[in-house]
């Protein structure tokens, strides 16, 4: 990644390239070292293999219900690293590309995984690594310029924000820049997730040690940096989301995720959620009545899976902290035990497991053909 030079609020710095027009045409997923030669060597056995697994891993697709499992079809949205259910339009999912992209947002609709609007933010110069989205009380959505794949590189990164737009077409809007930085210093991160009642945002870091949640001030401002402080100890985390009522924070890694109790700006107990088996795992939102968990994930035409939640978000069904056992099942045509849930074990073990077996899986079947090959 290369060094980025620190920037003003708005307008973008004249030594800074402007953010640039979207390409027309489409834009091509990057590659991925090898996997054409693996592909073309194991389809075969591989397509074999899942017949005879069936529901091994959950089917995404749209049946014409809002809010259910979905296929994002945007061809422009390859790396879709954060969700955010829309408050103003029942159904629409906010969603965003990774690094390397350009200042857009983009409202894909669950009924359909057609991308509906696409907003162009301007006054935020070029947006470095986005990883986060999330939606305040107010109704503005607010965008976390905040990764950092070098882990430490940048000394502050940055939250864009913008009013919900009313009426779904593609529209230019101008957002408001705020800088940020840690107490404890630069960090990288993927989670940025605003508090529904009291709009305070917050961050959690990622890191192979566990990462941190981080509170923000109690209001943004511009021309001045806002310092996060880390109130909190956190697993790994690509995501997160405060429910509707703000009573729980569920965060989610690459093989697992949690639900944990959340009052007065803290983190209680924990209870484990049967996260689908995804291949990057990168996003995660409650919908709008906070009856369900949808998952998220990066790649062409990638796939996002509903996952219910006992008792509408909290802990558990009365509102209690829960034993922290998995609890949760994925929607539409999977179950906790056809849809490759990753929420067993804290440490991600269901899905590695199931990753595991289904390469062996493979593996054995591609010999064996060889092998019936060789003696026929």
């Amino acid at each position: 990644m290369r060094p980025y030079p620190s920037r003003p609020v708005a307008p973008p710095h004249p030594s800074r390239p402007a953010a640039r027009p979207y390409p027309s045409g489409l834009r091509a997923a990057r590659p991925y070292p090898g996997r054409r030669r693996a592909v073309a060597g194991l389809a075969a056995p591989a397509a074999a293999l899942l017949l005879l697994l069936g529901a091994a891993c959950p089917a995404v697709a749209a049946d014409g219900e809002p809010d259910r499992d979905f296929t994002i079809e945007d061809p422009r949205i390859t790396e879709s690293s954060g969700l955010a259910a829309s408050r103003l339009h029942p159904g629409i999912y906010w969603t965003h590309n990774d690094s390397d992209d350009g200042p857009y947002v983009f409202a894909v609709d669950s009924r359909t995984g057609k991308t509906v609007a696409t907003v162009t933010m301007r006054g935020v110069g070029e947006p470095r690594d986005v990883e986060g989205i999330s939606i305040g009380p107010d109704g503005d959505i607010y965008v976390g310029d905040i990764g950092d794949n070098l882990d430490g590189t940048w000394s502050h990164v940055w939250i864009y924000r913008f009013p919900e737009p009313k009426t779904l077409r593609d529209t230019t809007v101008t957002a408001t820049q705020y800088d940020v930085q840690y107490a404890d210093g630069p960090r990288n991160a993927e989670s940025l997730m605003v508090h529904p009642k009291t709009g305070r945002v917050y961050i959690a870091s990622k890191n192979e040690d566990g990462g941190g949640l981080y509170e923000g001030p109690g209001k943004l401002t511009t021309g001045s940096m806002n310092v996060f402080r880390r109130v909190g100890e956190v697993p790994w985390v690509t995501d997160g989301a405060f429910s509707p009522d703000g009573r729980s924070l569920a965060l989610r890694s690459y093989f697992s995720a949690r639900v944990y109790a959340f009052e007065n700006g803290r983190l209680g107990e924990s209870r484990a959620v049967a996260a689908p088996f995804q291949r990057q795992a990168e996003s995660v939102t409650y919908t709008a009545d906070g009856s369900a968990l949808m998952f998220g994930s990066e790649g062409t035409r990638s796939g996002v899976v509903r996952v219910e939640v006992e008792g509408g978000g909290k802990p558990d069904g009365s509102g209690g902290t829960g034993d922290g056992q998995e609890q949760g099942k994925p929607a539409g045509n999977g179950s906790p035990g056809q849809g490759g849930s990753a929420g067993q074990e804290d440490d991600g073990k269901g899905s590695v497991g199931l990753g595991a077996a289904i390469i062996i899986g493979v593996g054995a079947l591609w010999f064996a053909l060889r092998r019936k090959r060789g003696q026929g």
